[in-house]
């Protein structure tokens, strides 16, 4: 299973260099706009150049330097500093992607432009959108943004992750980090049980009496065996998860008394709390018209074009693209695909055959890895996944069965990173 693992991590980085259709010389220039410098985004504004050099390609993000969601809980555990989750975008220029900090705020999809914050329009000839995700403001009783500035959600990486770090490490040894939880979909399923295992070794270290509680929204979670299997070998009695049934579903929040309140009118105290609201596509796939009755993106399988408005493609977290996980990985495997398909559709020619791949890779503790795998195709205008190509870790495995999949997904951060922004990490 490890070399299944490492076999799929080379597949997901370099096989939408494989797809992409060659050059189509002679073509008039055309103008691809993606909106979102994350694995998806950014890496379709690199594969669209690789594909086609007279390609423009405009990519238009407000940060000049993009933090990771994936590996910020280690950040927060102690294992990793900022800047090591942190890359910008001059390999992107270099590699004659045109980057302009502005944040898209309006598309006219009729009229082919994207309308910038300074006032500025583009003209595109292709769209892609790459906007992650946006929290459900009040969708949880008493948690607005105002709310966020008290109880973090640290679900989109940059100052609400340094947020939450600098309350962990105020807290007080003996206190309790509280962890609320929505019901799916959301991004990355793993995520919130990797924090928590993240905290636990940092409060291991620094903080040995303190608690964790999970208060969740659903009956089970991704990887749940393995999790709890590593939270009793590594923190036994630290971490209490609680589910939907025996009263985990939390209703409101008072974030100035750090109190949630489950559904039986129970109320929890923290010391530290972490809210993870509900989400949604961020907000720029609503202003296009792309996003139906869910909040998210209904897409085309074969290559990540709207479902709902041709010419815009959609890429990563905002989408609804079941079975894969809204995870960088399946940005990244995603951005490849819409690549192909635009470079080969505007060179009149039919996209290459559109295939996945994914692995979520879990840190439990310093050597600890777990993991999850899947390789999907496109079967008409759905994502379905091949029978017998993923599977998680094994249960009955030896320490350096897990230290090998905790390498691996060290390797998998450096070599994405490498890939998508030309960034070491």
């Amino acid at each position: 299973m490890i070399a299944r693992r490492s076999v799929l991590k080379g597949i997901g980085v370099g096989m939408g260099a494989l797809a992409l259709p060659s050059l189509a010389r002679g073509q008039a220039a055309a103008h691809v706009v993606v909106v979102g410098g994350g694995f998806g985004g950014a890496t379709a504004a690199r594969y669209l150049r690789r594909g086609n050099p007279d390609l423009r390609v405009t990519l238009v993000e407000a940060d000049e330097r993009f933090v990771t969601c994936p590996f910020s809980n280690l950040y927060l555990g102690g294992l990793r500093d900022l800047d090591s989750i942190t890359h910008g975008y001059d390999d992107l220029r270099a590699a004659g992607v045109e980057v302009v900090h502005a944040r898209a705020e309006g598309v006219d999809a009729a009229a082919r432009t994207v309308t910038l914050s300074d006032g500025s329009q583009l003209a595109w000839d292709r769209l892609v959108l790459s906007p992650g995700i946006d929290i459900r403001w009040g969708a949880l009783a008493g948690y607005d943004e105002a709310a966020a500035a008290l109880a973090p959600h640290a679900w989109k990486a940059g100052p609400q992750t340094q947020l939450l770090h600098d309350q962990l490490r105020a807290m007080e040894d003996g206190g309790t980090f509280v962890m609320v939880l929505p019901e799916g979909p959301f991004r990355c399923p793993p995520g919130p049980y990797e924090r928590a295992s993240m905290v636990a070794h940092y409060f291991t270290t620094e903080k040995p009496r303190s608690k964790i509680l999970i208060l969740d929204s659903q009956e089970r979670f991704s990887k749940q065996p393995l999790f709890q299997q590593g939270w009793e070998a590594l923190y036994p009695g630290m971490i209490e998860w609680v589910s939907q049934s025996d009263d985990g579903l939390v209703v409101e929040v008072d974030a100035a008394a750090r109190e949630a309140v489950t559904g039986f009118g129970e109320r929890h105290k923290a010391d530290v709390l972490n809210v993870i609201p509900p989400q949604k596509a961020g907000a720029i796939a609503e202003a296009a018209g792309v996003t139906d009755e869910t909040g998210w993106v209904p897409v085309r399988g074969d290559r990540f074009e709207s479902a709902l408005v041709p010419g815009i493609y959609v890429l990563g977290d905002a989408t609804i693209a079941n079975p894969m996980p809204k995870s960088g990985f399946s940005a990244n495997t995603q951005g490849k695909v819409a690549a192909a398909a635009i470079i080969a559709e505007l060179a009149g020619r039919e996209p290459p055959t559109a295939s996945f791949a994914n692995t979520c890779y879990s840190l439990i503790g310093p050597g600890y890895g777990i993991s999850v795998a899947g390789v999907y195709a496109a079967d008409g205008g759905t994502v379905i996944e091949i029978e017998g190509s993923g599977g998680v870790s094994p249960l009955e495995v030896g320490p350096e069965f897990r230290r090998a999949e905790a390498e691996y997904g060290a390797g998998w951060y450096a070599s994405i990173c490498a890939d998508i922004w030309g960034t070491r990490a």
